[in-house]
């Protein structure tokens, strides 16, 4: 580089320092009529220093509003993509007999999560009452509400709800204090059966027929 090429140089280099500290100094100062210079002035002095003017969410943070938006979906649509169906054995199950001896005999079934993941369940679980797990599954019971096929999402620490009814009619029938309990997925196939002991003051049920009721977020029957 020549000594001319030098000196035009370092003398371009002067001028854009002043202009920047001019602009600066105007943005600083405030008052009528120089809102228009400002913004020119501060727009020069950040093509010249290369530095960009942060953006400021509508709150006064000073994170940009648009980014922190993108976060939040990115993070609720991950979430919700990495909820896969209940296995079963991050679910605690349980199961109180209750109304025992009275018209309205039935299983309070609790199913919990007792994992560190969200999971969901849906339908109705898979009942076979007594020891006889080869046997065949309780039916669906005909008097359910509506809205079995959606799928109820358990996290860490939720619960969910279906009944067992027995029918007893006092003559040749069963007795049991456990049943073999499995989820179903959405195509209505079954899991692998779990054991459920049957708990509450008379923990030994009795019946003719049952049937199931579906997962709910409530008790039914106001258990």
């Amino acid at each position: 580089m020549t000594t001319h090429d030098a000196r035009r140089t370092t003398r371009s280099a002067a001028l854009a320092a002043v202009t920047v500290a001019l602009a600066l100094g105007l943005t600083a100062c405030g008052g009528s009529g120089t809102g228009a210079s400002e913004k020119d002035a501060k727009a020069a002095a950040d093509s010249r220093t290369g530095t960009t003017a942060p953006s400021r969410s509508t709150a006064g943070g000073a994170h940009p509003a648009a980014a922190a938006s993108g976060a939040h979906r990115l993070t609720v649509k991950g979430a919700a993509a990495a909820v896969q169906q209940c296995r079963g054995d991050e679910l605690l199950v349980t199961a109180v007999h209750r109304f025992a001896g009275q018209q309205g005999d039935h299983l309070l079934v609790t199913a919990s999560n007792e994992g560190g993941t969200a999971c969901w369940v849906t339908s109705y679980p898979a009942v076979k009452l007594g020891g006889d797990v080869d046997g065949a599954t309780l039916p669906h019971s005909t008097k359910d509400a509506p809205g079995g096929g959606k799928h109820l999402t358990l996290r860490p620490g939720g619960k969910a709800y279906s009944g067992v009814n027995l029918f007893d009619y006092g003559a040749k029938n069963h007795t049991a204090r456990s049943f073999a309990l499995a989820l179903r997925g959405t195509d209505g196939r079954t899991g692998p059966f779990y054991s459920v002991d049957a708990k509450g003051r008379q923990p030994r049920f009795t019946w003719n027929e049952a049937d199931v009721l579906n997962w709910n977020t409530r008790k039914p029957y106001d258990f």
